[in-house]
């Protein structure tokens, strides 16, 4: 079994695969002042087992596409809408986020939660931008420093994971260059990271490893996530997901992808 299997494995039976919460959701929803008189066509790309696709389905009026290139995932995903009676407003989609296959114009939302360091945030805001119907909203977490300075052992850790960590207003500018009006913006809370996340990660731990005869590949697995865990007890002050709540603007308004 090889380490994206594992991860599959440790994380495929959790409620969400990042941080994030029920109240934070809604509040992204509020700040990007979706039109509810009307359907919406919404794709909520990187949605894992579908933490913030359920809540969509159940708050709006809306058709989604619920995104994610790991199967299992979207397996979770399609048991969990049919239990909260929303099926029937989700389809599922098996594919890479870097080869969506919606027309231009086609949404009015494009959702992701956590997802888009993996194809990076700029990289990302800028192909997805041509999905969106002017005027339409974009509404993404990204990891994020809250200070402008941190402790190398964090700064170091980050830049390694991700070498697009950055500033708010720095992420902030990158939609501006890409055709996009910065809406809104806020920083997901501890409970997000902790109650949420962490704590039921950390839940898993045991029988994870027993299910894997506690071999090196899966205690490798669980080190490193106890790494992360232990960064963010320590230095939890100088990082978090920022969310970030932006509207298309009409073309002429941006870089070519």
């Amino acid at each position: 079994m090889n380490d994206i299997q594992l991860l599959v494995d440790l994380h495929r039976h959790a409620v969400r695969q990042g941080p994030g919460g029920e109240a934070e959701t809604k509040r992204a929803m509020a700040l990007a002042g979706l039109d509810r008189s009307r359907p919406l066509k919404i794709a909520d790309i990187g949605c894992g087992t579908g933490a913030s696709t359920i809540l969509l389905a159940e708050e709006l009026d809306a058709d989604i596409t619920a995104v994610d290139f790991l199967p299992e995932f979207l397996d979770e995903l399609r048991s969990r809408a049919h239990d909260h009676g929303v099926a029937d407003r989700i389809a599922t989609l098996n594919c890479s986020m870097d080869a969506l296959p919606f027309a231009d114009g086609e949404l009015d939302l494009i959702w992701s939660e956590g997802a888009i360091y993996n194809l990076g945030f700029e990289a990302g805001v800028s192909a997805w931008r041509r999905f969106l119907k002017p005027g339409g909203r974009l509404v993404v977490s990204e990891i994020t420093w809250l200070t402008a300075t941190r402790p190398p052992e964090l700064q170091s850790h980050w830049e390694q994971e991700y070498p697009e960590v950055d500033v708010a207003s720095a992420k902030i500018a990158i939609l501006e260059r890409h055709g996009y009006s910065p809406e809104a913006y806020f920083v997901l809370p501890t409970h997000c990271w902790l109650d949420n996340y962490y704590r039921p990660l950390q839940g898993r731990f045991d029988a994870f490893l027993e299910r894997h005869g506690r071999s090196e590949q899966a205690k490798a697995i669980v080190e490193a996530e106890q790494h992360e865990i232990d960064l963010y007890e320590r230095y939890g002050d100088y990082f978090s997901y920022g969310v970030y709540v932006a509207k298309r603007q009409a073309d002429g308004g941006a870089l070519d992808p």
